[in-house]
């Protein structure tokens, strides 16, 4: 599935191919919910870098030694992608940056919660997965395992 995205200003725009298009896990963790200007909640999914294309310059931020780029728009501030060299092949788009219309999972994972703001609540329920760090199951298995894989 070809997602596009783009920045609040519009002077960032990007495409990537993606098999695992499905926004169903969100994060909790600090570094998230700092970049991301909320509660947590951020949620990536996650494309082909071979395919990626993108227009318009971007500035990154390494959250962690070892960790990926956040690559985020200069102007508006708006948080676009994490690419980690750890795994080059793959890129993972913040969901709240793509444009294209995506598919509603029918069940959310809710990672990191060891490390969610204490006044943030989680949602519960039929479909509701809480994990306190990161589940064992990678975004492209969960998408496999259910069928779901475009």
């Amino acid at each position: 599935m070809l997602l596009k995205g783009s920045c609040h200003c519009g002077a960032v725009r990007f495409s990537v191919d993606s098999a695992t298009p499905y926004p169903y896990m969100h994060c909790y963790c600090s570094i998230c919910r700092k970049t991301a200007g909320g509660g947590g909640s951020a949620v990536n999914i996650m494309g082909q870098a071979a395919s990626f294309k993108v227009k318009g310059r971007t500035r990154n931020y390494r959250a962690t030694r070892g960790g990926g780029k956040r690559h985020f728009c200069p102007k508006c501030g708006s948080a676009l992608w994490l690419w980690d060299r750890r795994w080059a092949e793959w890129i993972y788009p913040f969901a709240s940056a793509i444009d294209t219309r995506l598919p509603t999972p029918r069940e959310r994972q809710h990672i990191l919660l060891d490390s969610k703001a204490a006044w943030v609540a989680v949602p519960k329920g039929k479909g509701e997965r809480r994990f306190r760090a990161y589940p064992r199951q990678a975004i492209i298995d969960w998408h496999r395992t259910r069928g779901l894989l475009v």
